[in-house]
């Protein structure tokens, strides 16, 4: 199963593109795990040094802003 995190502390932006990658997936009927990581220790485990963060199957794909809907969809497209 695919699995995609979330990292950050809970900022406005963290809540945004949780928002936005479960919109992604509900939208093309992706089934996947989504987790948000709020430990600042694991965060930097990652090497993101700001939030949020984008983690599909523990790849760091994105960090320090929010992608655009049609990137997210295929980055999941490529953890699939």
């Amino acid at each position: 199963m695919l699995n995609i995190k979330i990292l950050g502390t809970g900022c406005a932006k963290c809540e945004a593109l949780e928002k936005k990658v479960r919109n992604v997936l509900s939208k093309n009927n992706i089934s996947a795990q989504v987790e948000k990581v709020t430990d600042l220790k694991q965060i930097m485990n990652y090497g993101v040094l700001m939030t949020p963060g984008l983690v599909i199957n523990e790849k760091v794909m994105s960090f320090g802003s929010i992608p655009p809907e049609n990137q997210i969809l295929e980055w999941v497209k490529q953890g699939i």
